[in-house]
């Protein structure tokens, strides 16, 4: 994969990642605890952190990684690596949360179309991640 198709892809998912990770920061507690939940139910340990801890957490985690998707300096194999993580971590969430799920555990219900498309941030970063472009 060339430098262009590269960029596209850390751009389009950098910029979208590190807005939403500015976006939860100053967040009320309540919706942290919401965003915990959801958490919670791709890994249970988020539980021993207090709701405004896990909220600050992700904030932090997302702008972070948005910022290190867009920064050129970065090499693509660790961004690719680093947006693989963070998209299982999201589409476990979705394929772990019954509601978001018909009954084969797989397709998405109404309520789970817009954790679904997570998927593309994993696929986005297998391909950042093998990459022939260090």
């Amino acid at each position: 994969m060339g430098i262009l198709s590269n960029a596209a892809l850390r751009t389009a998912a950098g910029a979208f990642i590190l807005n939403s990770g500015i976006n939860k920061w100053n967040m009320d507690e309540e919706t942290y605890g919401y965003l915990k939940s959801m958490g919670s139910a791709a890994t249970p340990a988020v539980n021993k952190l207090s709701n405004k801890q896990f909220g600050k957490g992700l904030s932090a985690a997302e702008i972070t990684l948005g910022a290190a998707l867009l920064c050129p300096l970065v090499p693509a194999k660790l961004a690719g690596l680093s947006l693989t993580a963070f998209g299982a971590g999201l589409v476990a969430m979705y394929l772990n949360t019954d509601e978001y799920t018909e009954a084969d555990g797989i397709r998405p219900t109404q309520e789970g179309t817009p954790f679904a498309k997570d998927i593309f941030l994993v696929s986005s970063g297998l391909a950042l991640l093998t990459s022939k472009k260090k």
